[in-house]
């Protein structure tokens, strides 16, 4: 299996962006990779989309993109699984390029929300439809339901939710690309709109426009095209139940935690061994089981690790250091690629105000769901 590097990125802005189009965000960001990569073609593209079928009537992304890109005849597919769409096909794209049948791939990915459609009802398809949607529960119900075990079980405080969405928005802050660059306090989180008990508006991710792409080529090859590649050492993907009351532990990520031990041993590396994370923070409480699940911090440990500044941007692991989907937004098929290319911005040194400081190793963990699938990806500088 051959060594594989990200040698280009490209990103929108995140928000609600009227004026362009789904297929224009996923072209901007294509060709912004592209651009940056320096490649006169790729071989093969795979685009992560949870739902383009609910939220704009588009299906057949792949021969869409494709077209509009002007990159017909190559291979392009759609990749789903939910809001991890485009962690999977970052995935997919490393094994090709990895397995050596093809050389130059895209992955991508893209969604826009904001044109008119029932987003709650979208979201919900990433639910089990027959045993929760049925009964009327929301994603922001399910995961109020973890918040609720979690909180019982481990002492966590509302204070502690908080204190994720006040450094998230902080990072935020710093990123010109994020949808809500604004600073929050506690109070403001806590006074917030309840939306679901105990999570409150400012708890939750927005719904976003959106979309991100990346170039990747074997790593001999890399530095024909850039001078600073960025190497992929790791990937685990894993599923779960569908269904929140399947499992035996509501407070449990047991596919971040899978996927994170699969990549975690092909890279031959541990959690203490990781410089930044970008983790999967649809609601406050998320980012807290993440961080468990990937063995930042002890089980039932997370909520501590806001009081003591552990995640944030000078903490012993940086955590959601874009912003997170809290505050850089949320556009479901696009969420895991700009994962990705936080975590190749901070290795490449190129993050201005919210550089972490001598990274040399980041993990990107994209989840689906209340936690049905999830990918991680570890990246190195080279």
């Amino acid at each position: 299996m051959r060594e594989v590097a990200v040698i280009g990125t490209g990103m929108t802005k995140f928000g609600e962006l009227w004026e362009q189009s789904f297929r224009d965000l996923f072209v901007e960001a294509a060709l912004a990779a592209v651009a940056d990569a320096g490649v006169d073609h790729i071989d093969s593209m795979l685009i992560g989309t949870m739902s383009g079928g609910l939220f704009v009537g588009q299906e057949h992304v792949g021969s869409l993109m494709a077209d509009y890109l002007g990159m017909t005849p190559i291979p392009a597919t759609r990749v789903e699984s939910a809001c991890a769409s485009s962690g999977a096909a970052f995935r997919q794209a490393f094994i090709e390029v990895a397995s050596g049948m093809s050389d130059i791939v895209l992955a991508g990915g893209v969604e826009k929300m904001n044109d008119g459609a029932d987003v709650t009802y979208a979201l919900s398809t990433a639910a089990d439809q027959e045993y929760e949607v049925f009964h009327g529960i929301t994603f922001p119900g399910l995961y109020a339901m973890i918040a609720r075990a979690h909180m019982h079980r481990f002492g966590t405080t509302r204070e502690q939710l908080a204190r994720v969405a006040v450094k998230n928005h902080q990072n935020g802050a710093r990123n010109p690309k994020a949808q809500f660059p604004m600073k929050v306090t506690i109070d403001q989180v806590l006074n917030s709109s309840l939306v679901a008990d105990p999570l409150r508006l400012l708890d939750c991710s927005p719904v976003t426009d959106g979309a991100a792409a990346v170039i990747l080529c074997p790593l001999e090859m890399a530095r024909k095209f850039t001078p600073n590649p960025v190497k992929v050492i790791g990937t685990g993907q894993a599923s779960d139940s569908i269904a929140l009351h399947s499992r035996a532990d509501l407070t449990v990520l047991n596919a971040v935690r899978r996927a994170g031990e699969n990549a975690y041993k092909m890279a031959g590396i541990g959690p203490a061994d990781i410089h930044l994370a970008e983790v999967h923070d649809c609601f406050t409480i998320a980012e807290i089981c993440a961080i468990e699940a990937l063995g930042f911090v002890e089980k039932g440990q997370g909520g501590k690790a806001y009081d003591s500044g552990l995640t944030a941007l000078d903490g012993k692991i940086p955590v959601n250091t874009s912003g997170g989907l809290k505050s850089k937004g949320h556009p479901v098929g696009a969420t895991g690629v700009a994962q990705i290319i936080e975590i190749c911005d901070q290795l490449r040194g190129v993050c201005d105000e919210r550089q972490v400081k001598n990274a040399r190793i980041g993990l990107a963990q994209n989840m689906g769901g209340s936690g049905g699938s999830a990918t991680v990806h570890i990246l190195q500088a080279v």
